[in-house]
């Protein structure tokens, strides 16, 4: 049955973490900032906000954060010196980080957690429900995640998280739901949720990743959350309330998603990300691969 919800039209994407993976890397440099392939991965995370209708962004920040705020911003003087070159094609590119959105910022202060920074969204978000994206998953444009993430909500109400199926050696790695099967094939209603379970306590091997559409009661919930896994508030114990609660904020259902997801969260994931975006692109891939199938050849 489908209900009528309000349009969603605000992103909030967490970006105060440290970084600590990816050190002496990130001593200076955010790690939202390192480059995958041409661009640093926080754009290819807005872009995809942007493409599913989300053309208000809030960045959760924190200090040493000031390049991600002068990324998206206008740099006249690299614009000049390009335009008086005529070199229209890298111009294009300079303009396209800071016409994408409207982004706003809002420092998170202390590091309390992925819940405490989605509460940091609060003011700005109000009334509405909104999208969360995590800069660690970069979702390939050719599998809209997202956009499928907000039918759902305008079709169930409630919140709506990204599910992907993984190894159960691999679950304690991430958030985990228990999960009951809809009309929907892609489409499951979300009973529970468990952050990083060991595998044997494991209620299903669907696991989170780093997508979600949440109604707006979430806030009320997570100013009532106390500290869970690692000393933080975490989103998922507050989800896991609201799943159990349907008359506070409705239903939790999830998007078993089964597309092209590629993990910057760590130093291999990241290499191998590089690596897929370099070999799928036009402009690079027939002289990369080429090149890489000779390496694997003769040092491998």
């Amino acid at each position: 049955m489908s209900h009528a919800h309000p349009r969603i039209s605000k992103a909030v994407i967490p970006a105060a973490g440290l970084g600590t993976r990816f050190l002496p890397a990130t001593k200076a440099t955010p790690k939202e900032m390192l480059p995958v392939v041409d661009k640093p991965a926080i754009q290819y995370v807005v872009e995809e906000a942007v493409s599913a209708g989300l053309d208000d962004v809030l960045m959760v920040t924190g200090r040493n954060k000031r390049p991600l705020e002068d990324h998206f911003d206008r740099n006249y003087e690299l614009e000049s010196a390009l335009e008086k070159k005529g070199d229209t094609e890298r111009l294009a590119k300079v303009q396209e980080s800071s016409d994408l959105a409207m982004i706003h910022y809002v420092r998170q202060g202390d590091p309390k957690g992925l819940g405490h920074a989605v509460l940091c969204a609060a003011p700005h978000v109000g009334e509405e429900p909104f999208a969360v994206l995590l800069g660690d998953d970069l979702i390939d444009p050719r599998d809209p995640l997202l956009q499928r993430m907000i039918e759902v909500q305008a079709q169930y109400g409630g919140s709506v998280v990204a599910l992907m199926e993984v190894a159960p050696e691999q679950i304690h790695l991430y958030g985990c739901a228990a999960v009951e099967a809809t009309g929907d094939s892609d489409v499951v209603q979300v009973t529970g949720l468990v952050e990083k379970p060991e595998p044997a306590d494991a209620p299903s091997n669907y696991a989170i990743i780093g997508r979600y559409v949440l109604d707006p009661h979430i806030f009320e919930i997570l100013r009532k959350t106390e500290p869970g896994r690692g000393g933080e508030i975490q989103l998922t114990d507050a989800l896991q309330r609201l799943a159990q609660e349907e008359t506070v904020g409705g239903p939790v259902h999830g998007v078993v998603f089964k597309g092209r997801r590629y993990d910057t969260g760590d130093r291999g994931d990241y290499l191998r990300a590089i690596v897929r975006l370099a070999c799928e692109r036009e402009d690079l891939g027939p002289d990369f691969r080429a090149w890489l199938q000779r390496y694997v050849a003769e040092e491998m």
